[in-house]
């Protein structure tokens, strides 16, 4: 009898903000969604942290999911800080701007080097860095939503999906 052709792993892709009450969550909710509605939702394991933990088993900000509500998607994770093992296990690891980059290339060392980009990387803006919405009103949340969407949809584009 012949063995079963093996079954592909799932491409990882891990979302990485601040405290991951924010721009992290929401841009696993967006890319979770963008590809559910290309039919490639088996194709990827989607998840966000942070680079603290100060948030640690909270929801995201509700500003957050109230935003990501008005535009179609549902911001379920809870937040969590990066972990060790997450710089080996994530096939790709996507800040949201250039101090995680920076502190996440740190800690994984050059063996991580490939693997860690910017969300505005595959947006193509000027700007690489996602703002942070969280010390200011509901208008900045708007406006990253439509930064992270962008972002998503790029980096679906960019994974060939």
């Amino acid at each position: 009898m012949a063995s079963p052709l093996p079954v592909p792993q799932p491409f990882r892709v891990l979302f990485v903000c601040s405290g991951n009450i924010c721009r992290s969550p929401l841009a696993e909710a967006v890319f979770r969604k963008l590809a559910a509605d290309a039919g490639l939702a088996e194709r990827f394991e989607i998840d966000s942290a942070g680079m603290h933990g100060f948030h640690e088993g909270e929801p995201a900000d509700p500003r957050t999911r109230r935003v990501a509500k008005r535009h179609g998607y549902d911001v379920t994770s809870i937040s969590r800080p990066v972990r060790g093992d997450d710089l080996e296990r994530f096939d790709l690891i996507v800040a949201m701007d250039r101090s995680h980059k920076r502190e996440l290339l740190a800690r994984g060392g050059k063996a991580c080097a490939g693997k860690i980009r910017l969300l505005r990387e595959f947006d193509r803006s000027a700007d690489p860095d996602v703002p942070d919405p969280y010390y200011g009103g509901e208008r900045g949340f708007e406006d990253v939503q439509a930064i992270v969407e962008a972002g998503c949809r790029g980096l679906l584009n960019h994974l060939g999906a």
